[in-house]
């Protein structure tokens, strides 16, 4: 078993170029040859309408499982098709072992319908904190990584956030109303109000790259999943950016967060996030 924080690093120093050729790999073989090419028996319903499961996911899911704990021996995966078959498995996240944190299509909907606003998450936790992130937006040809302590750069190229536009309006994604209880309902209700533009996120993944990159100020998200938020947040973190919960902490990946959260362009846009969030409530 793996738990010594000097072997992970020793890790990141020699086999991050492994884990992007994996995830490229099950975007190749797995998941582009189906993008616009399903047929009706190849996608499911898992709780509704709106949370849907392709081949893809599967089957991209199966590869990266497979190729990611054979690069680290005494690894495991939390991956988002294997909780929904066995949801007992999410608890390896709190567990002592190297966590692979999987979202094999991240935008599942977006991918059914034929829109390029999908991308593959992998993250590798360890003791509950993200050490590295790995985002790959296929359709799009944008890869983006973070090292912890290390920075993110999305295709060779630093990312950095920066702030918002003193006096400009912030550009906020939020949760889908589907995803929300009638308390959380409220608190992203305040966020309409005089200087702040909402609209619904699409991939969780690709919006926290949009934050990175500093073309989105910041997100409200009201679900604690950790395979849409480890790899972005991380992200987020290491190009400058921040995220809190409504109690004012980081997000927390092991879980227990107070709902909803957000992660923004620096820390004082999502202190202005929060503030707004807690009104509504």
């Amino acid at each position: 078993m793996i738990v010594d924080i000097e072997t992970i690093d020793e890790f990141l120093d020699h086999r991050t170029t492994d884990v992007e050729e994996a995830v490229r790999q099950a975007a190749a073989g797995e998941i582009m040859p189906r993008f616009r090419q399903l047929a009706a028996h190849e996608i499911d319903q898992k709780t509704g309408p709106h949370d849907l499961v392709t081949d893809a996911d599967r089957k991209a899911e199966q590869y990266l499982t497979g190729v990611l704990t054979a690069l680290l021996p005494g690894s495991v995966v939390v991956g988002e098709e294997a909780v929904h078959a066995d949801p007992a498995t999410y608890g390896a996240i709190r567990g002592t072992e190297p966590v692979w944190i999987v979202d094999p299509v991240d935008g599942t909907r977006q991918f059914v319908h034929g829109d390029p606003g999908f991308c593959t998450l992998v993250a590798l936790a360890l003791d509950g904190v993200v050490r590295a992130s790995w985002t790959f937006a296929p359709a799009r040809d944008e890869f983006a990584t973070a090292i912890r302590g290390r920075g993110a750069v999305l295709d060779g190229v630093p990312l950095r956030s920066g702030s918002p536009v003193p006096g400009r309006d912030l550009d906020v994604a939020t949760s889908h109303p589907d995803f929300t209880t009638d308390a959380q309902k409220r608190a992203l209700a305040a966020l309409w109000t005089d200087g702040v533009v909402t609209r619904p996120c699409g991939s969780a993944g690709l919006e926290y790259l949009a934050v990175a990159r500093g073309e989105l100020d910041a997100t409200a998200f009201s679900w604690e999943a950790a395979w849409d938020h480890a790899a972005g947040l991380l992200l987020v973190e290491e190009a400058g950016g921040a995220h809190l919960t409504l109690t004012g902490e980081p997000f927390r990946i092991a879980g227990g967060n107070t709902m909803p959260f957000t992660a923004a362009r620096d820390e004082a846009t999502a202190r202005r996030v929060v503030s707004l969030l807690r009104g509504g409530i």
